[in-house]
């Protein structure tokens, strides 16, 4: 199942919100080239550091893999480094893709606790995230070694998810879009249109991530839309129309199906859901 793009004139909306006080809209969304695109969804789970067990990973991952409908678009599990193999078999024979976490940009050496992107490539991975808010801010990543990683997983032939997104502090100073095009403009440099083909984009706003505050699907697709207007600024028009958005930050089995009605959003990448089989496998097959 594909999402359908058509890029319309995206009305102001209500703000970020928490379940007992909305936050405020910060402005309203410009006209879009008027087109329609097909895209693919892709919709993926981030474990972070979790489970606590290989027994628990690979329980999950079988659960996860019996119940996802592979008609509905690209599915991709992202567990810890050390359950990658394990995980890998499991899925193998489903229409789950394997992804990693993160990578170092070096291809080996004396590099203590690092990851090359040749060794989760070796591992069947196919994705791997990029630029984590959580990999930005605890492990200090920042855009050039970002940009840097992104290249590196080019060049090892797997498809880079690129998160970016801001912070409460500068959402609530309304520099939403001053921080994802400078994201985006230091973390793609040197990524060449034909690259762009296979790229994905997370957006996450970071202060939605694990913390009960809710972005609406309309407030989502309003920034999205920004991403996808600054992608044909630095791209092209056709390049920014085939890029897959996912939203990422409290992605719910209750908010799948409207955040993956907008427009501009081509799929979700789930934290805590993507660990309660149940919860995931609902989200896989959002209506």
């Amino acid at each position: 199942m594909v999402a359908v793009a058509l890029l319309l004139v995206v009305a102001p909306a209500a703000g970020f919100m928490s379940s007992s006080a909305p936050l405020p809209m910060q402005h309203g969304r410009r006209v879009a080239p008027a087109a329609m695109v097909m895209r693919t969804s892709v919709i993926g789970g981030n474990w972070k550091m979790n489970p606590t067990s290989l027994e628990e990973a690979t329980v999950l991952a079988k659960e996860v893999s019996h119940g996802v409908d592979a008609s509905k678009g690209e599915a991709v599990l992202f567990p810890p480094f050390p359950f990658l193999g394990p995980v890998g078999e499991v899925i193998k024979d489903s229409s789950l893709h394997l992804g990693a976490q993160s990578i170092f940009f070096e291809d080996k050496g004396a590099f203590t606790g690092a990851v090359a992107a040749s060794m989760v490539k070796s591992m069947g991975c196919t994705h791997v995230l990029v630029g984590h808010s959580e990999r930005r801010v605890v492990f200090k990543d920042d855009d050039t070694a970002i940009n840097r990683q992104v290249l590196k997983v080019f060049e090892a032939g797997m498809i880079p998810v690129l998160c970016i997104g801001e912070t409460k502090e500068e959402y609530d100073a309304k520099l939403v879009e001053s921080v994802v095009a400078i994201q985006l403009a230091k973390d793609l440099a040197g990524v060449s249109p034909e690259m762009m083909k296979s790229l994905v984009v997370a957006y996450e706003p970071v202060w939605a991530i694990g913390t009960g505050l809710v972005c609406p699907s309309d407030v989502a697709q309003e920034t999205h839309s920004f991403i996808r207007s600054k992608l044909a600024e630095m791209y092209s028009p056709e390049i920014a129309d085939a890029v897959r958005i996912q939203y990422g930050g409290s992605v719910t089995p209750e908010s799948v199906d409207e955040l993956m009605s907008m427009p501009d959003i081509d799929g979700c990448l789930v934290g805590g859901a993507s660990l309660v089989a149940d919860k995931f496998v609902r989200i896989l097959n959002y209506e």
